[in-house]
């Protein structure tokens, strides 16, 4: 098992450090649409120039990853609007895998917190949003 981060390439050289940075993170329950989220966050971002693209397989790259189809280790992206600079981290929602989230979480300035419409609170709910409380 991974237990590390990782850091997706991006040109930083494009984004301006003169900006306020702020680390956002997506929490929540497995297969509850973090990464999904992330990865339309990258999108909607690169149309303005603001990010580079990253599809939901490029975030969730790791051959374990892709063949257990969830997040393991934390990924991290970059964007930007007019005002602030933003590194995300996409947290993993598995159970199996809370220490990676809670390293995920230390970094974070804030967080989006993904439930299903149709699952509703799950367990690794209620647990992310404590862990990241306990973090700030």
């Amino acid at each position: 098992m991974f237990f590390g981060r990782r850091t997706m390439a991006t040109d930083s050289g494009k984004f301006s450090r003169g900006k306020p940075h702020v680390n956002i993170g997506t929490i929540g329950h497995v297969d509850h649409g973090k990464t999904t989220l992330t990865a339309a966050i990258t999108k909607i971002m690169a149309t303005d120039g603001g990010a580079q693209f990253m599809d939901y397989n490029q975030i969730d790259k790791a051959p374990e990853e892709k063949a257990r189809g969830i997040t393991i280790s934390t990924a991290h992206v970059e964007y930007e609007t007019k005002n602030r600079h933003y590194a995300h981290v996409d947290c993993p929602g598995h159970a199996d895998y809370i220490k990676n989230m809670i390293t995920g979480a230390a970094q974070m300035d804030g967080a989006i917190i993904l439930v299903s419409a149709t699952d509703g609170q799950m367990p690794q709910t209620r647990e992310h949003l404590l862990l990241a409380r306990r973090s700030s």
